[in-house]
């Protein structure tokens, strides 16, 4: 989930004046912030609105096609074979960046996709957690928080675990893993084996932690089960960083690397990114039959199909590099928080073309930014599974015909 820098200032700023007013500002004389997030499918807009949705449907699908085809044809192979293309120089490096993916995506469950509502919620900015939750159109924030633990399981394990949402994960799924597999190479080796142990069984723990979180998260952010998974989450990081100290120290051979690098792409990745293009063309023809002839049932069916191709997406963010890094992929399909103001303007302009960018992906630097990675930003604000989010669902439900 790629956080967008530039817009996150502006909703700071933003929603920092309304949480002081208790009401949002009228952002220049347009379109206010809790208009916005309020905003309707109506017969006015109906046209308007089934046109973004199938456009950003489109873009996702192009971007997961591209995703997987990066992977399959040049960076799966640079990777297993860590060649120059790959940006590493032996397989323990390339473990090392599959676990230093793992302690990004558990660090940033903890601290910002849940911890960041929590402290705006403590600080009494009850507006700004709200908006700072993520997929709370749908009620589906638990559920992607559960799917990104699940990730690093599939990371460690060297296979993906597939199990239904608001199922507990339990230490019978590390009997899945072979000796292939981080897991059971750290078994058999002494050095290793307490360090794995620690990673599987806070793994579980944070999963679970998560799971406990009164659904949904955004009616629940004070919840003390909230914080007890941002306890989880941080132990899960620490048992991580000790697990890649120990690699550091010279305790993974290459040759156990190799094998584990090998089933990570074959039996974790490939598999993931696969899955993720199928889903994704089953959500474009879904919200194309929306946009063709509207209805309750059509909704419905979108929003279904968008819960079925967010999963391999959240599932995958353990390993955040290669292409989907290099070409802008993630915040293409996955920026947050989300840019209301910017999607309600653009309903009313249509120039659906805002939405693109070519060329080579340059990516905001803090708050030292050039001119053209601005305006990638701002098109990739527009976009990607939250944009569609929005537009489908309202409140945890389809939208329905007005």
């Amino acid at each position: 989930m790629k956080r967008n820098s530039l817009f996150i200032s502006a909703l700071a700023m933003m929603l920092c004046l309304a949480s002081c007013s208790e009401s949002d500002g009228n952002n220049g004389g347009d379109i206010t912030e809790d208009e916005a997030q309020n905003l309707e499918y109506t017969g006015e807009n109906a046209a308007a609105w089934g046109n973004y949705a199938v456009n950003v449907a489109r873009l996702l699908a192009n971007d997961s096609k591209n995703l997987y085809d990066e992977w399959n044809n040049r960076f799966a192979d640079d990777f297993k074979n860590h060649t120059s293309g790959s940006g590493y120089n032996t397989a323990v490096e390339c473990v090392q960046e599959i676990i230093a993916g793992s302690i990004d995506i558990a660090t940033e469950v903890g601290t910002a996709k849940i911890g960041e509502p929590v402290g705006y919620w403590r600080s009494g900015q009850r507006n700004k957690a709200l908006y700072a939750v993520e997929s709370w159109y749908s009620y589906h924030s638990r559920e992607d928080y559960m799917n990104n633990i699940l990730s690093i399981a599939n990371s460690l394990l060297g296979t993906t675990i597939d199990i239904e949402n608001n199922t507990p994960l339990s230490d019978e799924h590390k009997e899945l893993a072979d000796d292939n597999s981080v897991y059971g190479k750290g078994l058999q080796n002494s050095d290793m084996r307490e360090s794995v142990e620690a990673v599987w069984q806070n793994i579980v723990i944070a999963h679970n932690a998560i799971y406990n979180i009164p659904n949904p998260f955004r009616n629940n952010i004070g919840s003390p089960k909230a914080a007890e998974a941002m306890d989880a989450c941080s132990a899960l990081s620490k048992s991580l960083e000790a697990l890649n100290a120990r690699i550091e120290q010279g305790k993974l051979s290459e040759k156990d690397a190799q094998d584990i690098v090998n089933q990570f792409v074959d039996v974790v990745v490939m598999p993931t990114y696969k899955t993720l293009v199928e889903k994704n063309n089953i959500l474009q023809a879904a919200v194309s039959t929306l946009q063709k002839q509207p209805s309750n049932a059509a909704f419905k069916a979108a929003c279904n199909a968008w819960l079925e191709a967010r999963k391999p997406w959240e599932s995958s963010e353990a390993f955040l590099f290669g292409p989907v890094a290099e070409l802008g992929l993630d915040p293409n399909m996955d920026s947050w928080p989300l840019d209301a103001v910017g999607i309600a303007n653009l309903l009313k302009s249509q120039k659906w073309s805002d939405m693109e960018w070519s060329g080579e992906y340059e990516e905001p630097d803090g708050n030292d930014t050039s001119d053209r990675a601005a305006a990638i930003e701002a098109a990739q604000a527009l976009r990607g599974f939250h944009t569609l989010e929005y537009l489908l669902f309202k409140n945890g439900n389809p939208r329905t015909i007005k």
